[in-house]
């Protein structure tokens, strides 16, 4: 587990050094030029940015799902439900999944951009969520099903699998992901911003807001693409 984590940082980091150079070019030698909006120069470099994806997790769930067979009656007018004996069955199902955040600086203008004297503020669009990916490790399935039952079918397994997506969807805000997005962001954005001639002690990366429940859903995307 550590390994695959120091590969997941490493592979941020990696990441992040490559679109620091696509976003922000070489640094030019400094000469004598005429005056130029630095402000729209730098919305200009930042929205070369589009779609920067900035955080990427790797999650681990399993499935489970156990059911077994109840027969129904009434007596003495009084309603009973009862444990068919060698009725119950049993699955368990690993999943894999990946998810990615990015934002999506496609849509920054100047309005994302507060300067007050040496100072700058730069207001982050809101991050998004992507499920891109979930994989069923089939040889690892397990399943307990008694005699007189049968086995799980394609249908009940391929909404096993719905159910897991959603329940990692559900817990993307206890991920964390959100907060490594924005930090990635500000590592990526800041060495930008000091090539436009500001000190990194005044620049400032700031966000919109922060997520309530009814922004999850907004903002976490169901596009798997298996």
């Amino acid at each position: 587990m550590k390994n695959r984590k120091t590969i997941a940082v490493m592979a941020v980091a990696i990441a992040i050094l490559t679109t620091i150079a696509a976003c922000g070019g070489k640094r030019q030698h400094k000469e004598k030029q005429p005056p130029v909006d630095t402000t729209l120069v730098l919305v200009t470099q930042i929205s070369r940015c589009s779609r920067l994806y900035t955080a990427e997790m790797q999650v681990h769930k399993i499935v489970t799902h156990d059911d077994v067979l109840r027969l129904n009656g009434r007596i003495v007018g009084e309603d009973h439900r009862w444990e068919l004996p060698f009725s119950k069955r049993k699955i368990a199902i690993p999943m894999n999944a990946t998810m990615k955040a990015y934002i999506d600086f496609g849509r920054f203008t100047e309005q994302n951009v507060h300067r007050m004297g040496r100072k700058i503020i730069i207001t982050l669009p809101d991050p998004r969520v992507a499920l891109t990916s979930t994989r069923i490790d089939q040889h690892e399935i397990q399943q307990q099903v008694s005699f007189f039952r049968s086995n799980f079918t394609d249908e009940e397994m391929t909404n096993f699998e719905r159910q897991g997506r959603e329940a990692i969807i559900a817990n993307v805000p206890q991920t964390g992901i959100i907060n490594m997005a924005r930090e990635n962001a500000a590592r990526i954005l800041i060495p930008l911003i000091e090539q436009m001639g500001y000190r990194e002690e005044d620049i400032t990366i700031s966000y919109r807001k922060d997520f309530d429940a009814d922004d999850w859903h907004r903002i976490v995307e169901r596009n798997d693409e298996r």
